[in-house]
């Protein structure tokens, strides 16, 4: 009887509509599954690591399926819960599943034929050819040769249906990096560590080793009876263990390595340093006992609950409750934070409590670490904690992972509690490239499939969320007064129209932030200012005819950075030198406009110049411990005034900051968003809640040219509830979110005549599909992005509207002029509830 053949639908990390379906040789249908990678031939020559998606014995009808080339896991590394939220992503946020699967799986778990390899030099003199399989050395002897190779080249040279896994063992042995690797200059951690030779392991010589020592070499004695004695209690001992024991030089160390005693051998440690918990939760507040229990109370009714906390209240204190009793079940937690920035902070925090069961996966991580994460969670094993010996049953591998929003990806298997700190903040929106998920709602969706529960934590929550908790869709928790009886900060107002009028403005300083900038200096407290504009001005103007320097790639103008002298562009980082006269009229008087952190932070070096200053932004802290070693310096007093755009916003706590001056609040609030409003509350609240937060009541010293905007007021006077009201009649009037879903388009290519004609062909269409629904097509505020016009759509859907029927006729229009052969490449991004 002839065997029945097997077909697989796989995913493949492209931007294509569907799932591809290939044959399965005969030799791969015992061991093919779901959620596994296989190396499969796209196009003439092209080939990709794919997922494979489903098993079945369905041919394909309109094309011939290729062959599977191989099979790259003996096990599944992605989940079918994993596929069925990448499946809801692709489907709700408008974008393809091979996007999604770009996004979720680190790159260290994808190949392609543009993919560069070349050697690990760390490792390349250790290479022992004899430990390498024919087509492994014939790979790693071109590389000696060439330096770097792509995988196509790889596949020439051991036959192409071999080559994914010949570089995946190859990689796997630490022979191989991925080029991305290297700008990464990532180099594995590996520690040297002590054992035994094997003459020293018989008794009888390690005796007669002891009483030579004895005689003549005290100090290596010592080092030697401290090694016996730790290598009874642990399996490994660390060289630089050893020394710390009985502080001793490395030389006494290679002294027993020369006599026979010692040998030194190194082992891969891995990134993440194991940290046994070394503290137990605090004891909880009246309030918070309250709080902890609405919780617990409301999730029997209710899947998700807002938790609504002014700033210092001490939420995360309940958060660490509810994550023990999690555990306790044996399930695993997901701690979303919406930064990189709040992560140093909080990782050491909540370590404190949970030691090397917490993970943190964010981006900033390299591929290889991505990885090690991605694994660990793939292999977790639930485990009890003996409440008698303090010792797990069995050990898991990270049952909490902390993380910004990719950690929404990783392969949980057994997800009981979700937390969204900081629920309001945009940070939580992926912009570029799709899929342009908002975090909070994928991870609401996550839950879901786990069965899990969700806590939304803010002290200013989003209107939509805060809006779903008043209609009960949502439950709801507070939170209303900061921890320890803390005061919340006094706000005071800087009036700096007045102050300008009156010649009292000392730059950019009022009277009154420079009068509490040199108290707090006098009292050694710590001062945070805060500017949302990084750079020194924002942009250059003639004096004469008002020529703006702007950017050769964007309708947008460049702004200057005194720290390499020269102008960028902040959107598709183009740089160019400052023009020594306008290019208009050639006038050589150039002035500066405005200004951003970087101005600040010189400013204050000549007003307070005893003052240790820093500064906090994108520039500052690019590289990847910046944020860590900013952070520890504030908190060990080592920096006096530090000076931030928003990073310093996200939830930071240091107990010495008294003052906090926010140097221009209006900027925000006159934004062209509908969300405008709320923003400005949110980023200003949650600046003022820096100060004061341990010991004393904090100053807040903000300056604006409208001390009596209402907003401004709602500050001052800390009711959210009043904002948020004032804010839901807005949205409710004008169609808005959360009574409407909105859905954007944006039509972009090189050719603006292009642009118009398909944009207006597209409104046409759409208008006539879905009619008042669709405003637009309108140019932006920058039409143009890296040489690309942008025209954009807003599709508004009202709740009880059918939001999938509505994309399908998105969808349906856009694909009709794609098959114009004048429309073939024009790019259509859709972003689904735009923040």
């Amino acid at each position: 009887m002839e065997k029945e053949l097997l077909f697989a639908d796989v995913i493949l990390p492209l931007a294509v509509p569907n799932l591809f379906t290939y044959s399965i040789p005969e030799t791969f249908q015992k061991n093919i599954k779901p959620g596994q990678r296989v190396a499969v031939q796209f196009g003439k020559k092209k080939l990709y690591t794919a997922l494979v998606h489903t098993v079945h014995p369905n041919k394909p009808g309109l094309y011939k399926a290729k062959n599977i080339e191989n099979i790259l896991d003996s096990e599944p590394i992605v989940n079918s819960k994993q596929l069925e939220l990448w499946r809801w992503i692709s489907d709700y946020y408008m974008c393809t599943i091979g996007e999604v699967m770009n996004a979720a799986l680190p790159s260290g778990l994808k190949l392609s034929s543009e993919t560069k390899l070349l050697l690990n030099t760390e490792v390349e003199a250790k290479v022992k050819a004899e430990e390498l399989t024919d087509d492994e050395f014939l790979i790693y002897e071109a590389l000696q040769k060439d330096g770097i190779i792509t995988l196509d080249e790889a596949e020439e040279i051991v036959q192409h249906k071999s080559a994914h896994t010949v570089i995946k063992s190859l990689l796997e042995k630490g022979v191989l990096l991925i080029y991305e690797k290297l700008k990464e200059k990532f180099k594995p951690k590996v520690e040297e560590f002590v054992r035994l030779t094997k003459y020293a392991s018989d008794e009888k010589n390690l005796k007669r080793v002891f009483d030579e020592l004895e005689k003549k070499a005290f100090k290596q004695l010592e080092v030697l009876m401290e090694f016996v004695h730790v290598s009874s209690q642990k399996k490994e001992i660390k060289k630089s263990e050893l020394l710390k024991r009985k502080d001793a030089s490395p030389a006494v160390i290679d002294a027993l390595v020369k006599k026979n005693v010692f040998e030194i051998y190194e082992k891969e440690t891995g990134r993440f340093a194991s940290l046994h918990a070394s503290s137990l939760s605090k004891t909880l507040s009246e309030e918070q006992e309250s709080a902890l229990k609405t919780i617990k109370q409301q999730w029997k009714e209710k899947e998700v609950v807002m938790f609504h906390g002014v700033t210092s209240s001490g939420k995360t204190e309940v958060y660490v409750r509810l994550i023990e009793e999690t555990l306790s079940q044996g399930k695993q937690v997901l701690y979303l934070l919406p930064e990189i920035a709040l992560t140093t902070q909080v990782v050491s925090r909540i370590k404190k409590y949970f030691g090397d069961r917490l993970g943190v996966y964010h981006s900033r991580f390299n591929e290889n670490e991505k990885v090690e994460i991605w694994n660990h969670v793939l292999n977790h094993k639930s485990g009890v904690r003996d409440s008698e010996a303090g010792e797990m049953d069995q050990t898991p591998n990270f049952q909490v992972i902390l993380g910004a929003r990719s950690a929404l990806f990783l392969p949980y298997s057994n997800l009981g509690l979700v937390i969204v700190d900081e629920e309001h903040d945009a940070s939580y929106k992926q912009f570029d490239p799709a899929p342009r998920y908002q975090a909070r709602d994928t991870a609401i969706v996550l839950a879901g499939l786990h069965k899990a529960k969700v806590l939304l934590g803010s002290a200013t929550p989003s209107v939509e969320s805060f809006y779903n908790s008043m209609e009960g869709k949502y439950g709801f928790a507070g939170l209303t007064a900061r921890y320890g009886g803390v005061q919340l900060p006094e706000i005071l107002v800087a009036d700096i129209k007045d102050a300008t009028k009156r010649k009292k403005m000392k730059s950019h300083f009022s009277p009154l932030l420079m009068e509490n900038i040199e108290e707090a200096l006098k009292h050694k407290e710590q001062v945070i200012l805060f500017q949302n504009r990084r750079g020194f001005a924002p942009h250059l103007q003639c004096k004469i005819c008002g020529w703006i320097p702007v950017c050769k790639n964007c309708d947008v103008s460049l702004v200057y950075h005194k720290s390499g002298n020269q102008l960028r562009c902040h959107y598709c980082g183009y740089m160019t030198a400052i023009p020594p006269s306008c290019n208009a009229c050639g006038n050589p008087e150039i002035q500066m406009k405005n200004f951003g952190t970087e101005k600040i932070e010189e400013e204050l070096h000549l007003f307070f110049p005893e003052a240790r200053i820093a500064r906090m932004d994108y520039d500052s802290t690019r590289s990847r411990f910046a944020h860590e070693r900013l952070i520890h310096d504030f908190e060990e007093r080592a920096i006096d005034i530090l000076v931030g755009t928003q990073m310093v916003t996200k939830g930071l706590d240091f107990e010495n900051v008294s003052t906090v001056g926010i140097l221009s609040a209006d900027q925000m609030m006159h934004f062209p968003d509908f969300r405008s409003h709320e923003h400005s509350f949110q980023m200003l609240a949650q600046v003022s809640g820096r100060a004061g937060r341990k010991s004393k009541r904090g100053k807040v010293i903000l300056q604006t040219y409208n001390p009596q905007h209402h907003i401004i007021q709602r500050v001052i006077e800390n009711d959210y509830e009043k904002m948020y009201s004032e804010e839901i009649e807005h949205r409710k009037k004008f169609q808005y979110p959360p009574f409407h879903r909105l859905i954007e388009l944006t039509v972009l290519d090189k050719n603006l005549d292009k642009v118009n004609a398909f944009a207006d062909e597209l409104g046409t269409n759409l208008k006539n599909a879905l009619g008042k629904r669709v405003l637009g097509p309108e140019f932006p505020i920058i039409p143009r992005i890296k040489n690309l016009y942008h025209k954009k759509f807003v599709i508004k859907i009202a709740r009880e509207e059918s939001a999938s029927a509505i994309k399908a006729q998105i969808r349906a229009a856009i694909d009709s002029l794609h098959k114009h052969e004048a429309y073939k490449y024009i790019k259509v991004q859709a972003d689904v509830d735009p923040v």
